[in-house]
Formats: structure tokens, C-alpha cells, sequence
């Protein structure tokens, strides 16, 4: 067979840990048999971050920005034992914020769904997708240990030299304090990613705050979505035939659990940081989370929603087969061949990405698992398997449905 044709280069970055082993397996097996892979390589494993002071992160995230889609393995964000470990010049920032700066991106989070593990929540038939704003907020947050009585005072100094002073707190005791921010061009590029991304995929945009509670800052969230919407995308979304719905928070949290699933949830940065936690565990395993980055000006990142899965890889340098599930890892590779596909009028590789995701579906729904799935799976018996067996099981079902 022929290898399908590329005419613009994905941005790869590749990673760290089992997810770096991994990354290659999917590509050996997967990929390079079936594509005339075109990539534009950058090496983001700590070792090289830590070599180029970097830089190469830099480097992957704007190579990100003018090829327009990447695909991105796992990677190590150091903390003082990973210094130690590593022996690094310094603690290197996380490479997903550096990404995510650079393209002012918003991550948006998906459960992918197979026919014999069920949501702990019975009702949800489809996929809930998370969009969290990671800007800002307590994520950015300055803090102090208040020791005893006093006044805490919020004061912004303008430009010209004018001031906004209010009183937080008279303390009359020893407490805790906290002030944070946010800005309305992050609050709007986080506005238009998410209704972007709900045209991109034809499912209801919801969003929650606490704007009766929070008048200003909650509020703010909520007008900016509400005149982004109204200026720019209403008319877009009622030829679509979806819809955009807010609602306080709580209420939105409580539709939620009530709903079948099926739309994208945009959650502020501690909403949807705690959020896409408790809907990954819900749908079954962080192992089966999708990710994606995407920017205001229609930029993608794709990768696995999970880390670099270091305890296997502990075992994998000891010589020890391991069963480390990689779906999340080649949903991202089929994601952006789907992506680069649709921009540059590539059927066939577009059809590639949905081919190797089905097969990978295939493969799970007749039994053939890895051991984190086996647990979780109803009405089968299935069959655990090591990382190479699975991708070897999936290449088998690759192969034919593209014979």
C-alpha cells in the first residue's frame, strides 16, 4: 500500500519517560508503516530542556504558532528531587505553560469512551468535554500569613497615578490573606477558544461562575463570554444548531450530573483544574483523557492528558515488561493528522486519524486491554496485554481497515 502524503509538517515535541518508549512504539507501529510522516522535530525531555536552558521549548511553541498544529508527548515539569534526579542547571517551568503562553491557548479535555467501561455516572451516554481557562486566578495568586491584628487593604496605582483603595479585612487576629487577578484579553481569548472549539465539534457551549457572590470579578467572566458571544458568534451558533447556556456554577454542576453528556463545559482555572479531574475519574481513567490545546487564532496542540507514567518506566529500565495504556497517546497523534488533514484538504489523512482510532476502540471493545482497563471493564472477560502487545493488537486492526 501506498503511504499517504503530507504536505505541511506536524510540529512534534517529543517527551519524557515510558510516554517517550511509548512514543516511539505508536510511531514504529501506527504511523511511520501507514504515513509519509512529515514533522518538524523538537526534543522537549528534560535532559534537552535542561542542555539548551530551555530554549527548545520555546522553539517547539512557536514552531506550534506558525505551522498551526502540533503533537506532544508527556513531559516532566522538575520538581527539587527531579533537580537532584537529573542533575538540572535549574527547575524548569512546566513546557505546557510555556505552550500555552505563547499561543494564549485553552486546554479542552475529553474522555474517550468504549463500550465496556460505563460512567459512574449512569446517565452519561457521551463525552463531557472540560475547557479550563488556565490563567490567572489563584494559579497567579499573591498570599500572605497575616500574624496578628491589622488592616488589609486592596489598592491599585494607575498609570497616571490614580487610585482605587478598598479595606478586605480589619483583622483582629492572626489569619490568612490573598489577592488575585485575572485580565479581560486572557477572559476574551479563553471566550473565543471555547466557541471556536464548540463550532469545531457541534456541541453545546456551557459555563459557569459565581457572579451573584463575586460582582466584579465572577461578573466580568460572564459579560465577556455573554458579549463575545452576542458580537461575534451567535449567528454561527444558530446555523450550527447549537446553543450557548450560563448558569451560576453550582447550578451548572448540578445540570451536569443530571445530563447525558455531550457538550463543552468551560470552567474558570480552580473550576475546571478540580473539574476535569472528577469527570476523567468519572468516565473511567486519566488514561483515557484526550487533550488539546487550542488558541483564539484557531492554533492546536494535542497530547495525552496524563503524565510521563514514571513508576513504569522504573520497571521498563530494569528490563520488566510493562502495561502501560497508551490510548491517550495515540488519540493525540490521530487528533492532529485529523487537524493538519482538514487544513490542507487531505481526505485521506484525515481519514487515516479516524481509522487508527477506530482500530484502537476496536481492539479494547473485543477484550484486549491494558491491565489499568481490566479492572474497570463489564460483560467481558478481557484479556491483559503489555504496551506492545496492545499497539501490535491495534496494527493488526489498522491494517485491515485500511486494506
Amino acid at each position: 500500500m501506498e503511504k499517504i502524503k503530507m504536505k505541511t509538517p506536524l510540529v512534534e515535541m517529543d517527551g519524557d519517560e515510558m510516554t517517550r518508549i511509548l512514543w516511539k512504539m505508536i510511531k514504529d507501529e501506527l504511523i511511520l508503516p501507514f504515513v509519509d510522516l512529515k514533522t518538524e522535530y523538537y526534543d522537549l525531555g528534560l535532559p534537552n530542556r535542561d542542555a539548551t536552558a530551555d530554549q527548545v521549548t520555546m522553539d517547539a511553541a512557536l514552531a506550534n504558532k506558525k505551522y498551526g498544529v502540533s503533537v506532544k508527548c508527556a513531559t516532566i515539569t522538575p520538581n527539587a528531587q527531579r533537580v537532584e534526579e537529573y542533575k538540572l542547571h535549574e527547575m524548569w517551568k512546566s513546557p505546557n505553560g510555556t505552550i500555552r503562553a505563547v499561543l494564549d491557548g485553552t486546554v479542552f479535555r475529553a474522555p474517550i469512551m468504549i463500550d465496556s467501561i460505563q460512567p459512574v455516572v449512569k446517565n452519561w451516554k457521551k463525552p463531557i468535554t472540560i475547557a479550563r481557562h488556565a490563567y490567572g486566578d489563584v494559579y497567579k495568586c499573591t498570599e500572605f500569613r497575616i500574624p496578628g491584628a491589622g488592616k488589609a487593604e486592596l489598592v491599585f496605582t494607575g498609570a497616571d497615578g490614580s487610585q482605587q483603595r478598598a479595606t478586605v479585612f480589619d483583622f483582629e487576629g492572626a489569619g490568612v490573606l490573598q489577592g488575585q487577578y485575572n485580565k479581560d484579553d486572557s477572559i476574551r481569548s479563553f471566550a473565543r477558544s471555547c466557541f471556536n472549539y464548540a463550532l469545531d465539534v457541534k456541541q453545546d457551549l456551557w459555563f459557569g461562575a459565581k457572579d451573584t457572590i463575586s460582582k466584579k470579578y465572577d461578573h466580568t467572566f460572564k459579560d465577556i463570554f455573554q458579549e463575545t458571544y452576542d458580537a461575534e458568534y451567535k449567528e454561527k451558533f444558530e446555523a450550527a444548531g447549537i446553543t450557548y447556556f450560563y448558569s451560576l456554577i453550582d447550578d451548572i454542576v448540578a445540570r451536569v450530573i443530571r445530563s447525558e453528556g455531550g457538550f463543552v463545559w468551560a470552567c474558570k482555572n480552580y473550576d475546571g483544574d478540580v473539574m476535569s479531574d472528577m469527570v476523567s475519574t468519572a468516565f473511567g481513567s486519566l488514561a483515557m483523557m484526550t487533550s488539546v490545546l487550542v488558541s483564539p487564532d484557531g492554533k492546536y496542540e494535542y497530547e495525552a492528558a496524563h503524565g510521563t507514567v514514571t513508576r513504569h518506566y522504573y520497571k521498563y529500565l530494569k528490563g520488566e515488561k510493562t502495561s502501560t495504556n497508551p490510548m491517550a497517546t495515540i488519540f493525540a497523534w490521530s487528533g492532529a493528522f485529523k487537524k493538519r488533514g482538514e487544513l490542507d484538504n487531505l481526505p485521506e489523512l484525515v481519514h487515516f486519524g479516524e481509522a487508527l482510532e477506530a482500530a484502537s476502540l476496536q481492539t479494547l471493545n473485543e477484550g484486549i486491554m491494558t491491565k489499568d482497563l481490566c479492572g474497570l471493564a463489564e460483560g467481558i472477560t478481557p484479556t491483559a496485554v503489555d504496551s506492545e502487545g496492545f499497539i501490535k493488537a491495534i496494527r493488526e486492526r489498522l491494517e485491515a481497515k485500511l486494506a
